[in-house]
């Protein structure tokens, strides 16, 4: 007979299974989006790399906010002149590959299991670009604008943030752009309908896109001089917005 030890350790190692089933399900969904570049990541993290060897010839800082794997930004960062990198994410499945992904760097590497608004209000190391790719509109406006600010804090007077999100069009609601991503069910014919039904689900739940002017706006609002657009997603739902001080 189970005692009640045993019928409670069973419990938790089937609910840890169907986590790391879960995990495993949308890490394949992401991947198959990332592998047929579905989201331009080729172009934006393309970007990504030439700024970081154009401008940052010196040995600098790095943080990945809400790294996941951390497999884009590794290929980024490899033989750059980074000399330590900070990765934050909630999941600790994504933390196990990301560092795996990222032994290949010749520095320090720090990864941080937490949610990233509590880790960039508590931040203390100083850092010289931080990056954050299609996590920050999952905050209300207000929330947006905190970490913009807490961001902008922790940067050196150099610093760059840089951040990749959906972005409304002029005129365009929130609404509007969901049914906008759902009219573009045949583009997305490497996924299956679950697959798709699933992301239409999560972005209807979390996912608040900004018009591109408030995304500058923000940028403003938390401190920094400058803030442009520097890249626009083919299929524009989404944008790269650069800020600096």
């Amino acid at each position: 007979m189970k005692t009640d030890h045993d019928l409670v350790e069973s419990a938790s190692s089937n609910s840890t299974d169907d986590a790391q089933a879960m995990f495993n399900k949308h890490l394949a969904t992401y991947r198959k989006i990332v592998g047929e570049n579905l989201m331009f990541h080729r172009e934006v993290y393309g970007l990504l790399h030439d700024l970081l060897s154009q401008k940052m010839l010196k040995p600098f800082k790095f943080l990945d906010i809400a790294c996941g794997d951390a497999v884009a930004s590794a290929a980024v960062l490899k033989g750059s002149a980074i000399d330590h990198y900070y990765g934050i994410d909630l999941s600790p499945q994504s933390l196990e590959l990301a560092r795996d992904s990222l032994e290949a760097l010749l520095c320090p590497v720090d990864l941080r299991c937490c949610d990233f608004v509590e880790a960039m209000a508590d931040w203390s190391d100083v850092v010289d670009i931080v990056w954050i790719g299609m996590s920050l509109h999952h905050l209300p406006p207000e929330g947006k604008v905190r970490l913009m600010k807490n961001v902008h804090d922790a940067l050196s007077p150099s610093g760059q943030f840089l951040i990749w999100e959906p972005t409304l069009l002029e005129g365009e609601n929130r609404p509007e752009w969901l049914d906008r991503f759902s009219a573009y069910r045949t583009v997305w014919a490497a996924i299956t309908d679950e697959e798709f039904a699933t992301m239409e689900a999560h972005m209807s739940l979390a996912d608040f896109p900004e018009l591109a002017e408030t995304w500058k706006a923000m940028g403003h609002q938390a401190g920094f001089s400058h803030a442009e657009q520097i890249f626009l997603m083919p299929n524009r739902f989404g944008r790269v917005f650069q800020y600096w001080s």
